[in-house]
């Protein structure tokens, strides 16, 4: 089945920055570049980082003991690729908000994820199923 690809725009305070961060430690390809903003290719979807300087917002939700960003985007990735972009991040030193784990461990929605920030301070998570049918499982 062909899924609908998502276009996400989002603030970031340097160029240069978000092309080292989602092109190089990410490995998202880059599209078309204008002064002011960059498209990425972000496992077949569209993401597009704006430069601006002001700083996203902060809020967040309890989310299975863990304080989860508000406002955060990612990919669910099949599991192999998840460990491996964990351990990836982990040797690259990146800073996790939530340290790689598996939440709702034993119930319905159960998932590996980990939250990162990019340079700019947008919250980022990748999450992965064992079984693929617990993505909207109730």
């Amino acid at each position: 089945m062909t899924r609908p690809r998502f276009h996400l725009a989002f603030p970031v305070r340097d160029l240069a920055e978000a092309r080292a961060f989602y092109g190089g430690l990410l490995g998202c390809a880059e599209g078309r570049s204008a002064p002011d903003w960059v498209d990425f290719d972000f496992h077949g979807h569209q993401i597009v980082a704006h430069l601006a300087p002001a700083e996203p917002a902060a809020a967040t939700n309890p989310v299975d003991g863990e304080n989860v960003p508000v406002r955060h985007f990612g990919v669910i990735l099949e599991m192999d690729a998840w460990t491996d972009l964990a351990a990836r991040l982990k040797a690259a030193g990146a800073r996790f908000i939530i340290e790689p784990q598996i939440r709702f461990k034993g119930e319905p929605g159960e998932q590996a994820t980990l939250f990162f920030l990019d340079p700019s301070g947008n919250a980022l998570e990748f999450k992965a199923f064992a079984d693929d049918a617990m993505v909207f499982a109730k």
